[in-house]
Order: structure tokens, then sequence, then C-alpha cells
């Protein structure tokens, strides 16, 4: 089951301006911390990802296939069995009646059983690993969305502190001009009613921070050098055809299904037993021993409705797999769609609050100038500063967005971190 991921215009003709957006993320790429380690997005999931159920549980599933998938190939459906029997007359007459039975029983594969048993176990052995790697995939996502939580948190929070700054410089200034007499006591609470606002935005956006970044602690199991780095996610390739890891898991099951069904049609009675026998025995003391060989085979009788009921179970599960299989196909498709606009509106929305971001830094130097030049007035400059606080808070969070569409992109299309 394939996708052509790229086969839309849409995404193509996005794919330039949105990398070219994502470009401006760059600065971050490298943070380190104090220390001088960095971590990246791919060496989190790695971290998660040993931690994960699946991740410890993968080694024993796969033995344990394997281990099935050895004794399909085996020239018997159970190993062969013992049988030793004696029979005496001691405690009776004792007149020296003795009888010794050796024997050996070897189960016989059903007609096709075992060829079908060989293909289940193959079939659950490729399931082992598509259901590691759609494991990994679910956990991608949880990841890359903590990921990016915590470098929103963390712009949210830079941005309170320039904003906490801004308004202190600016209640200083009032205070200032305030003694000169050049303006109010109003004029002064006003400012510093800006400066306590910025002061109850910092506090809100470093508990966030610090609550995004303990969610991605726990998840990765491992201390996080701080700050981390922003780094996008490399642009998929154009053209390239994928086997989505979600589809695979499902059609793995699907066949360990059709395949446990053809079994099933086959196993219409236990296996029937071969036996070889060795008895050696005399009547009476005295009398030689006598030998002699005993060959028999045990069938068992089938039963009807044990048979359907096996078979039915197959059935049930191969459709319910079959199933999922198209409504999980159509759901990723439609998420790879949902992805692909979003990587569009995200490219469009980091170019757009790029723009205002850079009007409202120089209309925010026009307006401190004429400010302290007496020919602006002060809520004039508190909107001003405002409205460029909040145009860099759009940019900021338009630019991690956009890496995070990548993100989601990524994950819609089926691949991992790198």
């Amino acid at each position: 089951m394939t996708f052509g991921p790229w086969g839309r215009g849409a995404g193509r003709a996005a794919s330039a301006l949105a990398w070219a957006c994502l470009l401006a993320i760059a600065p971050g790429a490298h943070a380190q911390d104090a220390t001088g380690t960095s971590i990246t997005l791919r060496q989190v999931f790695d971290s998660a990802w040993q931690r994960q159920p699946e991740a410890r549980g993968a080694t024993a599933r796969r033995d344990a296939t394997d281990a099935r998938l050895e004794a399909a190939r085996s020239w018997t459906p159970e190993p062969a069995a013992l049988e030793l029997s004696g029979r005496s007359d001691r405690l009776m007459r004792n007149n020296g009646r003795r009888e010794y039975v050796a024997g050996v029983a070897v189960p016989l594969w059903l007609p096709g059983e075992r060829s079908r048993t060989q293909a289940v176990a193959e079939a659950e052995r490729q399931a082992v690993d598509s259901h590691v790697l759609a494991a990994q995939l679910r956990l991608a996502g949880q990841v890359r969305e903590a990921w990016w939580t915590v470098h929103r948190a963390r712009i949210e929070a830079t941005l309170a502190q320039a904003r906490l700054a801004n308004t202190q410089q600016l209640a200083a200034d009032v205070a200032r001009r305030v003694n000169a007499g050049d303006l109010s006591r109003a004029d002064q609470h006003q400012a510093e009613g800006a400066a306590a606002a910025a002061r109850a935005g910092l506090a809100e956006a470093a508990a966030l921070q610090a609550q995004a970044l303990q969610a991605l602690r726990a998840l990765a199991g491992i201390e996080l050098p701080q700050p981390l780095p922003d780094t996008a996610e490399a642009m998929p390739a154009p053209g390239t055809n994928f086997f989505h890891p979600l589809l695979v898991e499902l059609q793995d099951r699907a066949e360990v299904a059709r395949r446990s069904q053809a079994l099933a049609s086959v196993q219409r009675r236990a296996n029937p037993e071969i036996a070889l026998a060795s008895t050696r025995e005399r009547d009476v003391l005295g009398e030689a021993y006598g030998q002699s060989l005993t060959v028999g085979v045990r069938i068992p009788f089938g039963s009807d409705s044990r048979h359907r009921a096996r078979v039915a179970a197959a059935g049930a599960e191969r459709i319910e797999a079959e199933s999922a299989l198209a409504v999980e196909q159509q759901r990723l498709q439609g998420e790879l769609a949902a992805a692909q606009a979003r990587m569009d509106g995200a490219s469009q929305v980091a170019e757009a609050a790029a723009q205002r971001a850079a009007l409202a830094e120089q209309t925010r130097g026009f307006i401190d100038k004429a400010f302290r030049l007496g020919e602006a007035d002060l809520p004039t400059r508190l909107r001003v500063e405002l409205e460029a606080f909040e145009a860099e808070r759009l940019q900021a969070r338009a630019r991690i967005e956009l890496a995070q569409a990548l993100s989601q992109w990524r994950q819609a299309m089926g691949l991992l971190p790198e």
C-alpha cells in the first residue's frame, strides 16, 4: 500500500516557500547548554523508544516467532513420545509371567498442515517487525508534539521576559518625566500597570514552559540540556513513494489472519500418530523370553463443530483486519491531505508574520523617538509597544508552528524523526 505524497501540485508549489521560512529558525540550530552539550529531536525519540514496552519485548517476540518457524519446519508437528510399560504376576500367582514393552509414538502432519503452519509462522515473524515500526511511529507523534510544545512555551517565556524589560524601562522613563513635571501621575500609573501586567505574563509563561519541559523529560526519561535546538526536520524528498508503517502493520495482521484461516481449514482433527513398539515376554518361570514387534496407527475422529469454530474465528480476525486496513488507509489519506494544507497555511502565516514584525519594529522606533521628544503621548507609546510585542510573538510562534507543521507532515507520511 503506497502513497505518492508529492502528487499534488499544492504541496510541490509550497515546498520552496516553506523551506525559505524554515531557514529563519536556523539561529537556534546549534543551541547548547553551559556544558557545551546539545540534543536533537532524534536523540529524544531514541531515548523515549528504549523505555517503551514494545522495544523491550521486541527481541523476545522475534525469538518466539523464530522458534515457531523452526518447529513448523520439523518433520513432526509435536516431538515423538517414548512409551514404556511392564506386566507381572508377582503379586498374584507368581508363576514368573513377565512382559516388557518399549515403544515410540510419532505424531504425523495432516495433509497440507505443515506448509500452512510454516506460512503462518513466517507471517507472524514479519508482523512482529511491522508492529514495532508502527509503535515507533506512534511514539514519534507524541515526541514531536511534546518537543514543539516546549519550543512554543520557550518562545512565549522569552518574549514575556523581553516585554517585561521594555515595560520596566518605559516605567522608569515615565517616572523621570513625572518628576520633571512633563507627565502626570496618571501616566506613571499606566506605565507601572503595564509593567505589572508584563510580570504576570512572564510568571504564567514560565509556568507553562516548566510544565511543557517536564512532560518532554518524562517522555524521554533523560535530562534535557537547555535551550533545546529548534532545527526543523528535513523536507521529504520529492517524488518519494513509501509504505506507511500503520498500513503495513494492518496488512501483516490481515495476512496472518488469512494464513491462520487456511491452516484451520485443514486441521479437521487432531494429528494422527504412528506407533512402533517392541515387546519382550514369557509366560512362566524358566521359559525363554520371546520378542515381538508391534506397529500401530492412531487416527483421532474429527469434530465438525470444533473445526467450524476455528475456521470462523480465523475468518472473523481476517475480516476485522481487512476492514481496519481500509478504514486506516482512508484516514491516513485524509490526514496527509490535512498536513499538506497545514504546511501551506503555516508557510504563508510565517511570511506574513515576518513582514508584520518588521513593520511593527519600525513603527516602535518612530513612536519611541517621538515620545522622547514629547511629540507622542503615553497611550500611543503603550499601544505601539503592545502591538510590536504581539507582532514579535506571532512571528516567533509562526516559525515554530511552521517547523511543527513540517513534523506533522512527516508524521502523516509515516516518517520517523531524523
